[in-house]
This record gives C-alpha cells, structure tokens and sequence, in this order.
C-alpha cells in the first residue's frame, strides 16, 4: 500500500471476495430458504479451493511487494537489523495480509480433515482476519491527520461491520440478513480501497488547497491550512455517504435480480438429513448412492420433492 497500485489491487481483490459471495450466498438463500445455512466459502465445481488459493496467492504478492519488493535494497530491515520508521507501514501492511493468508490456508486444511467444528473454526480465522485489520488501521503508524486519515478512519467503518457480522455469522449461521450484510461489508472494502487508491494518488482529484508531496518515499496530500483541510475531509464524508447508499441499493437490486431467475428453482432435502452436516454442506454426498443401493431406493423415495408455491392454504385445509 501507500500507492496507487497498492490500493487498487488490494480493492480489486475485496471487490472480487465480496461479489464472490454475495452472490453465491443470495442464490443459495433462493434455492434454499428453508434450509439456508452459510458456508464459510465456496468450493469451484472444477477446482475446490480456488476461492481460498485466490486468498493466498494476493496475500502472498502483497507480502512480497510490502517486504522485499517495494522497500529500498529490497528487504524491510536497516543495516543494523532494526526496522527502520518509514518501514514500518510495510510491516504493518504485511500483518493483514498474513492474517488473511493464515485464514484461507486453514481453510483448506480443516475441509481436509473433516472435523466437526471446521467451518465454526474456518468463520472464526476470517473474524480474526478482520479484528487484525482493523486494528492495525486504527494504530496505523502512517501520519492519518489530513485526506487520507479520513479515507482510513470511514474505511475501519467498513471493516468493523465485516468483523461483527463475521462474529455474528458464527452464532447464527442460518440467518441470510447477517451473511448478505457481511459480503456486502467486503464488496465494499474493496470498493473503497479502489476510490482511494485513485482520489489520493492522481493529482488532478486532490482537493482544492491540497497537493501531494514526497515524504520518506511516499506520496501523501497535505492541505495548506485548516478551512483546506476541513473542506477536503466534508467532501471525503460526502463520496463515502454516495458510495454507502449506491452499495446498499447493488446489494438489494442483486438480489431481487438472482431471486427472480433462482427463486422458482425446486429444493431438494434428505428426509433424515443425511449426507449434510450442521452447516448444510454435504459432507458425504457419495454416500447418497450407497444408501440408494443398500435400501433399494430410488431418487424419488429418497428425496421429496418440493416446488416454491407448490403448497397453498387450501391445499393445507384438504
């Protein structure tokens, strides 16, 4: 981070996540309403665990620009093995990304080991993920007082509605609003780091009375007095202010969009709940097949077939 690039990519990345579920978790909820219970993550029909590779591989390049590329001589230490105070952004940069990769690279290991607990301990990395970030947004060592400090202070906004419905998700799987505010918290993290990456860093968006300068290597917008600096701070209030009610609008639209062409898809469901654990992923789906061919029955006795719309109340009084 502290560029251009650094922000963007970033951003493109929450932006992709956050989209990613929201998503999935509206055409789950419409195929399933009854039995909807959110998935940490979701698997790629051809490759799994492309999602969380995904994580890791950004987290990784990120690390890597943070700690070996981006800094002067190309490692983040001093000549004297100290961590040097314009570096130490980078380090703290660096500690999210390694929170985020930690997350999916367990992720990954506790689907793996088919443990009970796997995606309650899965959603509670991602909360700890975002407890980190925010964090380390709250004591960032960055100088925050001008533009940039308010860009950073609304964003932990963000991150802290991400890191309580992440909380929340753990204790009340089953609820859509919970996880539908959670990956719109994440589409819109990713929507933000883009907006600043591109209002910070190009000269001609700097606000009036502002301009950016070189400090330790790193380009920073510094008003020339306060009524600039005040000014510039109410116009970052009011894009964010845009930005919030547009994002709520694109998560209601989507959904009402993926509800209409999944909605009237029929549901399946096991009579006894085979095959589904307690957070309604299949966790031996080939054993569906087995106990079709150890009870000898067919699809339409193993499973009810159901339709939305298909049961009315008059069809009830019968």
């Amino acid at each position: 981070m502290g560029s251009m690039l650094g922000h963007i990519l970033p951003g493109l990345g929450f932006f992709l996540i956050g989209l990613w579920h929201l998503f999935n978790h509206i055409k789950l909820h419409a195929l399933h309403p009854n039995t909807y219970i959110a998935p940490p993550w979701f698997p790629f029909s051809k490759f799994k665990y492309l999602e969380l590779y995904v994580i890791m591989g950004g987290c990784f390049a990120s690390i890597s620009m943070e700690l070996f590329i981006g800094p002067d001589r190309h490692h983040p230490f001093d000549t004297d093995g100290t961590i040097p105070t314009n570096h130490l952004r980078n380090f703290e940069h660096s500690s999210i990304s390694m929170a985020l990769f930690s997350y999916a690279a367990f992720a990954i290991v506790l689907d793996r080991s088919r443990a009970k607990a796997r995606h309650d301990l899965a959603q509670f990395l991602g909360a700890i993920a975002f407890a980190q970030q925010f964090f380390l947004f709250c004591l960032h060592s960055t100088d925050h007082n001008g533009p940039e400090g308010q860009y950073h202070l609304l964003l932990q906004f963000v991150i802290l509605v991400s890191l309580t419905t992440a909380l929340m998700g753990i204790a009340f799987p089953k609820s859509f609003l919970i996880i539908f505010v959670r990956s719109l918290s994440i589409f819109f993290q990713g929507v933000w780091f883009v907006v600043m990456g591109i209002m910070l860093w190009t000269p001609g968006l700097v606000p009036k009375g502002c301009s950016l300068n070189d400090e330790d290597g790193h380009k920073i917008v510094r008003c020339s007095n306060e009524e600039a600096a005040h000014r510039a701070k109410s116009l970052v209030n009011i894009m964010f202010s845009w930005f919030l009610v547009g994002i709520a609008i694109f998560g209601v639209c989507l959904y009402l969009v993926l509800d209409k062409i999944y909605g009237k898809k029929v549901e399946y469901f096991t009579l006894k709940g085979e095959g589904l654990d307690h957070h309604g992923h299949g966790d031996d789906l080939d054993d569906i097949e087995s106990q079709k061919e150890k009870y000898n029955l067919g699809a339409s006795k193993n499973f009810v077939y159901m339709e939305k719309s298909a049961l009315l109340p008059t069809d009830m009084g019968r």
